[in-house]
């Protein structure tokens, strides 16, 4: 192989040059494997120098720690309809509806009407607007597209419901039953829940098609076309409060999920309706009367707490009971009892007095002589 020879002195001096920078790229070549091998505090304590010249070290990325992935754990994706995450974004009460959010207000605003002709609303503003705040603030935390209207009316029934439109009533007797606030809270999201839902509307819908189907024996004479015109009547307004089944279930899962979002202990709602089956077996009649169109039956209780194990991640606090919460039923008491004594419905005390006829019968006092 025939060598290069410089034939310059600026040549030799770029060939000095070339032949220094390749010799200190081999020696980093050389050098790197030892040094990575080195574990000696010596080695990294400074820039290592090959052939005199300071080798300048390159800087370090940071250290990202990488999650590993557990493959024994199934990753379980949260349906949307139970990501409490989400709520108010999750197009619950969405499907085949004739009704429109306006329509339905209106709808409501006239049922709301009629309501009020014919129940006692309780005028304390203490109470009405205790009762009011609780509920706004399920609302805020509720899929609710509609603003609503809280009222207490003066009933001693176990009761409480929602109208379309969020025309919302508590019945007195409800709040005295309820032994802390996130009782009271838990029943009130569940009716806050069939609005969300829209299941009054949707009942509704399935009732105007069901009447239009029907239209033909409308028009049927005799005692067979009088029997249906009497049924149409009596399901039209019935329809708005009575939900199926999996509209209860609904209403249960939604109402616990309101609950929980609001801060309140879920578990509450639960054992508010364990207690109204103790007092079911009690008397026959008290549960028929509270909640007669959604009975909390021992599934739909297992189904509550099987959903709130799985779906609601445990909190450290929940509120369960406040201080105005108890003063506010305490006054709501004296009111009530002030009010069974001015309908007579309350034992009175009463003066006995001696009448005239047994006066007479017994004659005036004598005084006896021995």
């Amino acid at each position: 192989m025939r060598a290069f020879a410089p034939t310059s002195a600026k040549s030799g001096q770029m060939w000095g040059t070339r032949r220094r920078a390749c010799a200190l790229a081999l020696a980093v070549l050389t050098a790197a494997p030892a040094l990575a091998q080195s574990q000696s505090p010596s080695a990294i304590a400074g820039p290592p120098e090959i052939a005199g010249i300071p080798v300048m070290e390159l800087p370090q990325a940071p250290a990202v720690a990488v999650p590993v992935k557990d493959s024994a754990a199934p990753q379980v994706k949260i349906p949307e309809k139970y990501d409490v995450t989400r709520i108010g974004d999750r197009g619950i009460g969405g499907g085949f509806d004739l009704y429109s959010l306006q329509k339905e207000e209106l709808l409501g605003k006239e049922l709301a009407q009629d309501v009020e002709r014919q129940a006692r609303l309780l005028k304390d503003p203490v109470v009405n607007e205790y009762i009011n705040r609780i509920g706004q603030n399920l609302v805020r935390n509720s899929d609710a597209k509609v603003p609503f209207t809280i009222k207490v009316i003066d009933n001693d029934e176990v009761n409480a419901f929602a109208l379309p439109g969020g025309f919302f009533y508590v019945n007195t007797g409800l709040i005295l039953a309820a032994d802390n606030e996130a009782e009271l809270a838990g029943v009130m999201a569940h009716e806050i829940a069939h609005v969300a839902a829209r299941h009054a509307t949707k009942n509704a819908t399935r009732a105007e098609i069901f009447n239009l189907a029907s239209i033909p024996l409308i028009f049927v004479g005799g005692p067979a076309g009088y029997a249906v015109r009497q049924a149409l009547a009596l399901a039209a307004p019935m329809s708005f409060l009575k939900f199926s089944r999996n509209a209860e279930r609904e209403a249960d899962t939604l109402g616990l999920e309101y609950q929980y979002a609001s801060g309140y202990d879920p578990e509450e709602f639960v054992r508010f309706f364990e207690k109204l089956k103790l007092q079911e077996k009690k008397n026959r009649n008290f549960l028929a009367r509270a909640f007669a169109s959604h009975p909390m039956t021992s599934d739909r209780i297992k189904r509550a707490q099987d959903e709130i194990a799985k779906y609601l991640p445990a909190r450290n606090e929940y509120v369960v009971d406040t201080s105005e919460f108890q003063q506010m039923k305490a006054r709501l008491e004296r009111l009530t009892n002030e009010h069974r004594i001015d309908l007579g419905k309350a034992p009175r005390p009463t003066l006995r007095r001696r009448t005239s006829e047994a006066h007479d019968k017994d004659g005036p006092p004598k005084l006896e002589r021995k």
